[in-house]
């Protein structure tokens, strides 16, 4: 039997928290926000993963810590066969060209001062790379194009605010593309656009999956766009992931009464196949203070007095489906 290739990249254990001080003003209890608090998942090369949960649940602060814009407080990253957990300096700045992250607001990302191609170049200039103008010119063009900005001369001279948002979210990607990474982090790249703008952009980020084998790590809080897009999904609640899978697996016979829940509420155009909707009762828990057992027992509909006590362990539901509830013991 042949022999799997190694994850891209692999995440254990992960944990991310930030300390808020004391209780009191001369001491007393220590404040732990713990955003992120025991994630572990592989991405394979080529691969789109999408990480799904309401907000607060501690998507993007995965994604910062990955990118070394947060430093972890505890577990591993592995990162193309090396481990990248605590690197600084120029390894981190290499480490950079290979992973790039999209951040939400393209109207925020962009610098209005600069036209469409100085604000691709910048990423060559700060790594220094490209220095002739001409292969520099080169690479910027073939960003854009490859972003869906065609022909790259209309764009290169205008500025930010000529843009739509559409556009302004493709210029994103080309300033990411132009770096040539193996990995994208896209945080909810697709929620400030409008609806009909959504599918371009997501088409857009499976389109390069098949053209430069980029991997994607899609963080969004929507399972209604993750069907026809995602290779597998990540349901995260409270800084844990909490079921994983394939995407077919996982929206088709969700096992987390979380993802349940989420899936009850995405909108679905034929009446007949509509779920019965699950309102969760209450609002997410502090991170202050995260329940013991189950983190998603003083919201869940289905819990019983053991998930007040028992943390609940990973439990394969079927092939490369697990779900970490007790229901599934």
């Amino acid at each position: 039997m042949a022999m799997q290739s190694p994850p891209q990249l692999s995440v254990t254990d992960l944990h991310k928290h930030f300390h808020l001080g004391h209780t009191g003003l001369f001491g007393g209890e220590a404040r732990v926000v713990r955003a992120v608090d025991g994630v572990s998942f592989d991405l394979a090369q080529g691969e789109i993963l999408a990480l799904v949960g309401e907000s607060g649940c501690g998507k993007s602060t995965l994604a910062l810590a990955l990118m070394h814009l947060e430093q972890p407080t505890g577990g591993r990253i592995e990162f193309e066969g090396r481990e990248i957990t605590h690197v600084g300096g120029a390894e981190r700045k290499a480490l950079s060209r290979r992973m790039q992250m999209m951040f939400q607001d393209p109207y925020e990302s962009l610098n209005p001062t600069q036209t469409i191609g100085e604000i691709v170049a910048e990423p060559l200039a700060v790594h220094k790379l490209a220095p002739d103008r001409a292969e520099r010119q080169r690479r910027v063009q073939q960003a854009l194009e490859d972003a869906g900005l065609r022909p790259a001369q209309n764009f290169i001279h205008r500025y930010p605010h000529e843009l739509s948002g559409g556009q302004r979210q493709r210029v994103v990607i080309a300033g990411a593309l132009v770096l040539e990474p193996t990995l994208l982090l896209a945080d909810e790249p697709v929620s400030m656009l409008d609806v009909s703008i959504r599918a371009e952009v997501l088409n857009l980020l499976a389109e390069l999956r098949q053209t430069r084998g980029i991997s994607v790590l899609f963080i969004t809080h929507d399972l209604g766009t993750v069907s026809y897009f995602a290779d597998r999904v990540a349901v995260m609640y409270l800084g844990r992931i909490v079921e994983i899978g394939p995407t077919p697996a996982v929206l088709l016979n969700p096992q987390h009464p979380y993802t349940k829940a989420l899936l009850s509420v995405v909108p679905v155009p034929n009446p007949r196949l509509r779920r019965q909707r699950l309102i969760l009762q209450g609002e997410t828990p502090n991170p202050i203070a995260i329940p013991a057992g189950c983190r998603f027992h003083p919201r869940c509909p289905a819990a019983m007095p053991a998930c007040r006590e028992s943390d609940p362990a990973f439990v394969a539901v079927s092939e490369g489906h697990q779900a970490a509830c007790l229901l599934l013991g």
